[in-house]
């Protein structure tokens, strides 16, 4: 399975709030345009932070049109240069610094006004273009009125959940005291969790492997909102939610209002599990996973909630079971999903290393890179394919021992008309056919005369 572009998954999260309600209501679009074109981005393959409304209304039609393959970016034949004169370049780029509301028509007025451009003689993409390298773009120092917030609640289970990570206690592995993080996600409607587990750490790898569990457990949801961390902005994470139809959604900077169910379930956790829980009786992370999940299903999950109208979390949530997404046949290629792919260079002798193990791949591939297939979880190599993600066959965990009486492979000889088994001219091949008349004419050779 193909990597997805990463500049395309940036694109598609960008335009998260736009592809996630089933229906946008009148002007609701522009609206949205708008506000997203005021956040801050970290840009692929660029210093900027921002992005134009005309650019995300592009992307979220091209989306509608073709899904995310139509969001992988096209290389442009003249990417790079610009048929504006230095000239007029510098009075744009001046234009802009000295008054950077300047929208470009009015660029293209004032240059045209003074003389300094012909009239329609500037294309405005070519200005637009040049005004996004030198980062000039967006325009600012527009007055602006405070984004209105409002609390809100999904209307049936499985249409939100959200993601979050919260510090965890020290529990003993192998013996050293290791710090954990529990990882969770969360339905909106029926404040059900989905799942969470204790990790020693926060990465996408972590958070890959709850939301997979949270997957089989409880159905696949619409919509994901996560913060901006880097881990949620993993392309392998962005990569498995784009294909299972879900809209991953990133919370803007420095605003946790948007999580506020998470946030207080993390403070239920605190005050109910982390208050009670003694360290002292857990022997390891398995143990202490034990504990948390007999906690939420025995606990959490059948004691009323306030904000559920005195219903329990499972008692909401399965009352909307017949409009949660199943997996359905994606469920048989779950794993599949969530494999990574990571460039290995093949030794000499076949072998590639992972986590410190080595893995035996076909011998042809010696000297060459390749991209390993591996399932992160399990932490084991499934197969090796080339770049355009053709299968180039299975690999094995290198076994030193059987190869001292395993038979090596010998190269096949190839059969040439002119010099038999071995390929290739050979002087001494060549002298010893004509002087002896082997080969295509017998030559005469006759002895001198003893005088």
């Amino acid at each position: 399975m193909n990597e997805i572009n990463p500049v395309a998954l940036f694109r598609l999260s960008v335009l998260g709030p736009l592809i996630s309600p089933e229906q946008l209501q009148r002007g609701e679009l522009q609206t949205i345009i708008r506000q997203l074109a005021q956040r801050e981005y970290a840009i692929p393959e660029s210093d900027r932070r921002m992005l134009g409304e005309k650019t995300i209304q592009a992307w979220y039609y091209a989306w509608r049109k073709g899904g995310i393959e139509a969001l992988v970016p096209k290389v442009r034949a003249d990417r790079g240069s610009s048929k504006i004169s230095a000239t007029v370049q510098e009075a744009i780029l001046a234009a802009k610094r000295e008054n950077p509301r300047r929208s470009i028509n009015q660029i293209e007025r004032l240059l045209v006004a003074a003389g300094v451009a012909p009239q329609q003689s500037l294309s405005r993409s070519s200005v637009h273009r040049l005004l996004q390298q030198s980062g000039l773009s967006q325009m600012r120092g527009s007055a602006s009125l405070p984004q209105e917030k409002r609390s809100f609640t999904a209307e049936f289970a499985g249409s939100i959940w959200y993601g979050d990570v919260m510090h965890g206690p020290r529990v003993a592995i192998k013996g050293q005291l290791r710090k954990t993080y529990l990882v969770s996600l969360i339905d909106d409607a029926s404040r059900l969790v989905a799942h969470s587990a204790f990790c020693l750490g926060e990465t996408a790898l972590d958070i890959e492997g709850v939301l997979k569990q949270a997957l089989l457990r409880r159905g696949c949801p619409v919509k994901i909102i996560v913060d901006n961390g880097a881990a949620y902005r993993a392309a392998t994470l962005q990569g498995v939610c784009a294909r299972l139809g879900i809209h991953l959604i990133f919370c803007r900077p420095y605003a946790p209002e948007g999580k506020g169910k998470l946030e207080r379930w993390h403070r239920t956790f605190r005050d109910q599990f982390l208050s009670e829980l003694d360290v002292r009786h857990v022997a390891d992370l398995a143990d202490l996973n034990a504990r948390l999940w007999a906690w939420i299903e025995q606990v959490y999950h059948q004691s009323p909630h306030a904000g559920l109208n005195g219903m329990t979390p499972l008692e909401r949530y399965q009352r909307d079971l017949p409009r949660i997404r199943s997996l359905g046949a994606k469920a048989v290629q779950l794993d599949v999903l969530f494999l990574h792919r990571i460039a290995r260079f093949v030794r000499k002798d076949a072998t590639v290393s992972y986590l410190g193990q080595r893995f035996e791949v076909p011998y042809e591939l010696s000297g060459k890179t390749v991209r390993l297939v591996v399932d992160p979880h399990a932490a084991r190599v499934v197969g090796v394919e080339d770049a355009a993600g053709v299968s180039l066959g299975a690999t094995t965990p290198l076994d030193l021992l059987a190869n001292i009486d395993r038979t090596r492979r010998k190269p096949e000889p190839v059969t040439d008309p002119m010099f038999g088994a071995r390929s290739g001219a050979n002087l001494v091949e060549l002298a010893h056919q004509k002087y002896h008349g082997h080969g295509h004419e017998q030559v005469q050779h006759t002895p001198k005369s003893q005088g």
